[in-house]
């Protein structure tokens, strides 16, 4: 990529390889052989929106790997400016086969969780369970482009970390605004200006990249075919999400009725980062009864 991270942010634990010779930057916790649990983020997050969570499935008994996907965090851009679904399962299903593990159980958020349930529900990866995340094929589209407008602001870069957590107090207004900025350094890279960019490759956000539509055309057939397969299938909610309403969510349920809910009162989108400790304790009870150890 381009631009540089800052100094003193974390270097990632390990780099695996891509679908097309790109590298994934990945962290992992827990011991090796134990069940893998793979986390995977939505747009314009990193991997390490999964720290709490993979801290706590290691202590739990998992080995978990959580990825930044393509042309995100210290995952490398791609010349062709490729972000697309097909390459990011594609992606996924070479770091599976890296790792040779089978049944990895798919944890993903957002566009992550698509990620997942288009690999699994079209045959690409054997999961061990799928865990969706405030996603589901009949997203909002105001919340999707809610979420777009946010990842396009700013493309002149910012000059201070005080303008980055002013960038984010208004897309995520619930949160409180953090008074130590050095957490944000892992968001944002710095050019041969000294300017401050996001950490995700713009061509990931050019025009006519995102199909709503034909999205969620795929994802509703690969959720269909999930009814059909024996895998352990959690959806996880933010009560508050503009980008998966009740009724899209109760749709997913009606397409795959041996699917477990649970719906987070308090958190919106970013669940895991909202309410990690809900939303962990409800995989970590999940996987315990539904994935055995």
């Amino acid at each position: 990529m381009p631009f540089e991270r800052l100094p003193g942010t974390p270097e990632p634990g390990l780099t695996l390889p891509g679908s097309s010779g790109n590298s994934i930057a990945a962290d992992v916790w827990g011991e090796s052989g134990k069940p893998v649990v793979l986390l995977m983020h939505g747009g314009g997050q990193t991997r390490h929106a999964w720290k709490g969570t993979g801290e706590i499935l290691a202590a739990a008994g998992y080995q978990a790997y959580a990825l930044d996907a393509r042309g995100h965090g210290d995952s490398s851009w791609v010349e062709d400016g490729n972000y697309g679904q097909d390459v990011m399962v594609e992606d996924l299903a070479a770091v599976v086969a890296h790792l040779g593990v089978t049944n990895p159980v798919l944890v993903g958020a957002s566009m992550g969780g698509g990620v997942g349930l288009c690999a699994v529900g079209e045959g690409h990866i054997d999961a061990g369970a799928l865990i969706l995340v405030d996603t589901a094929p009949q997203i909002e589209e105001e919340g999707a482009q809610k979420i777009r407008n946010f990842m396009a602001q700013k493309p002149e870069g910012f000059d201070s970390l005080d303008e980055v957590a002013d960038a984010i107090a208004s897309y995520q207004p619930h949160r409180r605004r953090p008074r130590q900025l050095d957490g944000l350094k892992k968001n944002v890279r710095l050019d041969n200006t000294g300017r401050l960019r996001w950490h995700w490759d713009p061509a990931f956000i050019g025009p006519g990249r995102m199909d709503i539509s034909e999205r969620r055309q795929r994802m509703q057939a690969a959720a269909e075919k999930l009814s059909g397969m024996d895998i352990p299938v959690l959806l996880v909610r933010g009560g508050l999400s503009d980008v998966l309403s009740e009724t899209g969510a109760q749709r997913f349920l009606v397409d795959c009725p041996d699917s477990e809910y649970v719906n987070v009162t308090d958190a919106a989108h970013m669940v895991a980062g909202d309410r990690n400790d809900i939303f962990t304790d409800a995989v970590v009870e999940f996987l315990t009864r539904r994935v055995m150890i």
